[in-house]
């Protein structure tokens, strides 16, 4: 077995411009195909006969992306290791009918999409992305990377209050933010903008998925630069790591146990019950296909799921320094102390001891420190695709990550080694 590649601070480094090209989970994913394209992997269509051929191969479909590698002589029966991830984040979504406004501002009408911490994207720049659907029913990504629209927030002259009480935003009333001043609004307005932004003719655009997104690159913070901070690290932080890490593994030559997958699927952050979500078919099918496409049977199939393993990696929470006692008072994740392990014996996450050890082995192969997480019991506990994963499918998960503060925030924070001792992890693992 060949030592496994080592990933540094220069993978950090990408990881920011990776958050900067990747506004929304189709930007995300088309920016992971190009990754594992350059890395040797090849699309394959669910349209098609698959065949039983050897090499890196991935899936698209929407905002989600399964990737895998077949070493040459991998027999049908061979289990996976699998790195699970999601490419969405909370956010405000543009509504079917989008042009809006009053009192002589123009408008974007939007939708609160998962779980945001509203108060982080008032007065902050943002731009617009996503996927436009054409009248052939092709698609077209498009991307307005500058200041475009604000959420404006009250003045306190006009709420005295909100120091003394806090500030209260009333989802429909108060988030949608501006984008420009006329009193005629014009339904198509922003569509059209978009049209023209994207080269597309008038009229071409049938459909959109679009979001908005801050528009201020990621950053080093701090005196030694030893933080980071930016956008959709939940979870885009594990679709980054485990991309590097499987076109790395994929790329090293050894001989592997266990054929290496990486799935980032889409609508985490809304309960993952989607096409492209963890809670449908996608996963399934395609290592279901994968290892018929290699001439196995069902009992092939039982045997692969059986003896496969799957990490769930998403971000997790590090000790805040200003509200130490929301967290478990003997479970204190450090920033740039490793990845974190969470547990939670109700099963919001999917490990056990069993998988523990699997990701103990994983950190030691690659000498990597880990840390434990878990919540203070009188607080309620998130939850991440790994449970949905281990019932939907039969196998084992277990759920990791990297602890950062600000969660859910437009903007986000983590230790600047910490992206990558996640990586180096996952590519033990992966090996096996």
């Amino acid at each position: 077995m060949s030592e496994p590649p080592r990933f540094d601070r220069g993978h950090t480094d990408d990881l920011m411009s990776f958050l900067a090209a990747s506004p929304t989970p189709y930007h995300a994913v088309a920016n992971t195909a190009e990754r594992l394209e350059k890395a040797g992997f090849r699309q394959v269509s669910e349209t098609d006969a698959w065949d039983g051929t050897s090499g890196g191969k991935y899936v698209l479909r929407g905002g989600a992306i399964v990737a895998w590698y077949v070493p040459e002589g991998t027999a049908p029966h061979t289990p996976y290791r699998i790195v699970g991830a999601h490419t969405d984040s909370p956010n405000l979504r543009v509504k079917p009918l989008p042009d809006t406004g009053a009192h002589g501002w123009r408008q974007v009408a939007v939708e609160i999409y998962g779980g945001p911490l509203l108060n982080s994207w008032l007065d902050r720049d943002l731009g617009i992305a996503g996927r436009l659907t054409l009248r052939d029913g092709t698609t077209r990504l498009v991307n307005v990377d500058r200041p475009l629209l604000r959420v404006p927030q009250l003045a306190i002259h006009l709420d005295r209050s909100v120091s003394a009480e806090g500030l209260k935003l009333d989802k429909q009333r108060h988030l949608q933010p501006i984008w420009g001043l006329g009193s005629d609004v014009r339904d198509g307005d922003l569509i059209a903008f978009l049209e023209e932004t994207a080269g597309l003719a008038a009229g071409e655009v049938a459909g959109w998925d679009l979001m908005v997104h801050s528009v201020e690159p990621p950053a080093y913070l701090g005196r030694d630069k030893e933080l980071v901070a930016g956008p959709r690290m939940d979870n885009l932080l594990s679709v980054h790591a485990g991309t590097a890490a499987l076109a790395a593994v994929a790329g090293s030559g050894a001989a592997l146990p266990y054929i290496p997958v990486l799935a980032a699927f889409d609508h985490e952050e809304n309960g993952s019950q989607s096409d492209t979500g963890a809670d449908g078919p996608l996963l399934g099918g395609v290592l279901e296909r994968s290892v018929f496409a290699r001439g196995g049977s069902y009992e092939d199939r039982a045997r692969a799921f059986a003896g496969t393993v799957c990490l769930s990696s998403d971000t997790g929470h590090a000790v805040h320094p200003n509200y130490a006692e929301r967290h478990d008072p003997t479970h204190h994740p450090r920033v740039n102390g490793g990845p974190i392990l969470k547990v939670n014996v109700n099963n919001r996450y999917a490990t056990d001891g069993s998988g523990r050890a699997v990701w103990a082995a994983a950190c030691e192969k690659a000498d990597v420190p880990f840390q434990s997480f878990v919540s203070n019991n009188s607080m309620p506990c998130g939850t991440t695709i790994g449970p949905i994963t281990a019932a939907r499918h039969g196998i084992k998960t277990v759920d990791i990550g990297v602890a950062i503060l600000s969660m859910h925030s437009a903007r986000e924070l983590c230790g600047a080694e910490d992206p990558w001792l996640l990586a180096n992890s996952l590519v033990a693992f992966l090996e096996g």
